[in-house]
């Protein structure tokens, strides 16, 4: 495995996740068309799944001894990771609340 391209996938899918559920919150704010925003939503989930399919990777070969290095570059891809999840939750509680909203 090549670590660096597996880094730099997590990014890459974690980055996209995040921008897909901005678009949703957007398409929900802007334009109330939740049917989309929800698409956007499972499209984000999708991405979020890949790149957390990847920690899952380096989380089994480093086997919690170190065999990884750990540099700056790994921990910006945790940090998008971590955002993007958590992006995930607040997306979903933003849609609703529009919705509810829109009502």
């Amino acid at each position: 495995m090549d670590l660096e391209n597996e880094v730099m996938e997590l990014i890459a899918n974690s980055g996209y996740a995040r921008s897909l559920v901005f678009q949703a919150i957007r398409c929900a704010r802007e334009e109330k068309d939740f049917a989309q925003a929800e698409t956007y939503m499972q499209q984000a989930q999708e991405a979020l799944s890949s790149a957390h399919h990847v920690q899952t990777k380096l989380i089994e070969m480093d086997e919690g001894t170190g065999k990884i290095p750990v540099h700056l570059v790994m921990v910006h891809a945790q940090d998008h990771l971590m955002n993007a999840i958590m992006l995930m939750e607040l997306g979903r509680e933003i849609i609703a609340l529009h919705q509810q909203f829109a009502h």
